[in-house]
């Protein structure tokens, strides 16, 4: 669930189910519209064609491996055509529900790399391709510190994760290969990257600035995702073995009751915590712009926008469900 923002062009990305305060809210906004899959591709593909038809927003459609055979590619690449939808953003997709590891479909693709060269053999420039970025490294390959048998370097420190279980990290080893495959997605074609979600911003200019250093100098989208509610929180930066940083963790612990005044003093916090981050890296002038995980809920997105300039007071009205918990059964890879 997202909302981009390049400059003076917003889009936005809901769920394909309770997108109707979504819909009409992009109406109003301008520019690339994510749409997100979730494993079901012919309400994504229904939703995205929609959307494009009925507010004219450029839909960046998401389109992953899991639970896809090459025909089914097929069939949401030519849906994508007819229905004018020009970008798409390739992923591999997260294990399906009920399953312990992820596996590809038979007669499928095995990474996003093979989709990105297969839409590109397919379809040459028709389309415009987001791949998937990793500052922390891909939560595959964040394991525990005591498995390293050795001390971490500087590098390390600087995105170890801190659990109740125990340190993890992404290994300097593995963040090579990590680098090494997201410039072979780029190199195949993919045009723009779109990052996992972060709170450290330092984690995140630190991989700007190693993608560069490799050659990499496609556009960097940072991936924000304003905290919400303090279980949606813990959910997804569990899920994602999310960096949080030390002060971050202390604040979300003083407000984790369920008054209401403690709610709503997280919602507060989380719309303050990302307008910082937001402008310190605009402020670095390293990305184009912005890329906002809403989660159906655009209140905090909009506020943040508004606290950064970037669009005006009285610009994004809300949608009627903002004080849901839409992290639930949700996945972001």
């Amino acid at each position: 669930i997202t909302i981009v923002y390049i400059y003076n062009v917003t889009s936005l990305l809901f769920f394909f189910f309770q997108a109707e305060d979504g819909i009409r809210d992009a109406q109003e906004s301008r520019g690339l519209g994510d749409v997100y899959k979730r494993q079901t591709s012919d309400l994504t593909l229904e939703l995205s064609t929609n959307c494009k038809a009925t507010t004219g927003l450029d839909v960046n459609m998401h389109l992953t491996c899991t639970n896809m055979e090459k025909e089914k590619v097929d069939k949401g690449l030519d849906g994508a055509i007819a229905g004018e939808i020009r970008n798409i953003c390739a992923l591999r997709g997260d294990k399906a529900s009920g399953d312990e590891k992820w596996e590809a479909a038979e007669g499928g693709f095995e990474c996003a790399l093979d989709l990105v060269k297969y839409i590109r053999e397919k379809h040459g420039d028709h389309f415009g391709i987001s791949v998937a970025g990793y500052p922390e490294g891909h939560p595959d390959n964040i394991k525990p510190v005591a498995d390293l048998g050795r001390d971490l370097s500087e590098a390390e420190q600087g995105r170890v994760v801190h659990t109740a279980e125990g340190d993890r990290v992404c290994s300097d080893e593995n963040m090579e290969v990590e680098l090494t495959y997201l410039k072979e997605k780029v190199d195949a074609g993919g045009e723009l990257i779109i990052t996992q979600l972060f709170y450290d911003v330092e984690v995140f200019l630190t991989f700007v600035k190693n993608c560069r250093e490799r050659g990499i100098i496609v556009p960097i989208l940072p991936g924000i995702m304003p905290i919400q509610a303090y279980g949606g929180f813990t959910r997804m930066t569990g899920f994602c073995s999310t960096r949080v940083p030390e002060d971050v963790r202390n604040a979300m612990e003083s407000m984790k009751g369920d008054s209401d005044e403690e709610k709503e003093a997280v919602k507060a916090y989380g719309i303050k915590l990302a307008s910082e981050i937001c402008q310190r890296i605009l402020d670095e002038k390293v990305v184009p712009g912005l890329h906002f995980y809403t989660l159906n809920l655009e209140k905090s997105t909009m506020a943040i926008l508004r606290n950064l300039g970037l669009i005006a007071p009285e610009e994004g009205e809300v949608g009627a469900n903002e004080n849901e918990d839409t992290t639930k059964g949700t996945r972001v890879n």
